[in-house]
């Protein structure tokens, strides 16, 4: 006999069991994500598309089965929106700051700064260090998963205000993310105040 289970404290969310002679747990992300590709292979959308990829998707789940992790994701509505917004303008702003420096003749002198962060999972580490390197005038050298720190490449050096502004950047950033993918504890972290390390 099959039965299905959504509500498991050992399961991550966003995912179920098929209890049955051997117990397989479906990740409802994943399987939307295979329906997607199958729609787009077959190149049509249509109801009829979607429902054999979904299908396929459960197929192909329960056939080679995945282990189970918890990456500690939270999807927030609001928080997401936020943090598209941040992004898009961030994105213009930074792209014409970009612009004006090459243009301009004055010299720059680089350096790279080390910004540590409040969050500590891996994937709040990484998605504020992908979320950064999106924006033009961030480049992230390294993320030092050890104390938690980014390591940003960053022009006018000289300027302590613009190391202060770069720093302050990605630790919005940072507070972005959490606020958007995070759990409780990280969103707890990143209402404090920033952590201080003026490292270059």
């Amino acid at each position: 006999m099959i039965s299905l289970r959504f509500r498991d404290p050992d399961l991550p969310p966003y995912s179920c069991v098929v209890a049955g002679r051997r117990r397989r747990v479906l990740d409802l992300p994943l399987i939307g994500w295979l329906a997607v590709i199958w729609v787009l292979l077959w190149g049509n959308v249509s109801w009829a598309n979607a429902v054999n990829g979904v299908v396929v998707a459960v197929i192909v789940c329960l056939v080679f089965p995945l282990p189970v992790v918890n990456l500690g994701l939270r999807l927030h509505p609001l928080g997401i929106v936020r943090l598209v917004v941040h992004l898009l303008v961030d994105m213009y702003t930074s792209g014409v700051k970009v612009a004006r420096q090459m243009f301009d003749s004055r010299p720059y002198r680089a350096a790279v700064l080390a910004v540590p962060l409040r969050c500590r999972s891996d994937l709040m580490l990484t998605a504020t260090a992908v979320a950064v390197s999106n924006v033009p005038d961030g480049s992230v050298v390294e993320v030092r998963r050890a104390n938690a720190t980014l390591f940003l490449h960053i022009l006018e050096a000289d300027d302590p205000a613009a190391a202060d502004r770069a720093r302050r950047s990605v630790w919005r950033m940072e507070e972005l993310v959490v606020r958007a993918f995070g759990d409780r504890a990280e969103i707890e972290r990143v209402r404090a105040a920033p952590p201080r390390g003026d490292g270059r």
